[in-house]
């Protein structure tokens, strides 16, 4: 599988206080709509992780929260698993 820059950014350091858009799958876009719910990528890392890292409900929840199409919400999916594998 091939990933974006933005996934190899994103998952090559620890996370911090990045923005939620720093995800690979989430940009201005999708930002503006979750304007106030997720600022940062930290907040939506706490999801996935209550989500116990499901793919299903996962990407679900990213769809329904931010109105993301499948493959942004795959991509933001791998993005954080591959990142909680690095890192947790």
């Amino acid at each position: 599988m091939s990933t974006s820059k933005k996934h190899r950014e994103f998952v090559g350091e620890p996370m911090g206080d990045k923005p939620v858009t720093d995800l690979a799958g989430i940009d201005q876009f999708l930002r503006q709509i979750t304007e106030g719910r997720l600022n940062f990528a930290y907040t939506v890392l706490g999801q996935f992780l209550i989500l116990e890292k499901n793919n299903e409900l996962f990407v679900s929840w990213i769809k329904d929260t931010a109105s993301a199409n499948q493959k942004q919400a795959n991509d933001c999916y791998s993005c954080l698993k591959e990142w909680c594998d690095s890192f947790l």
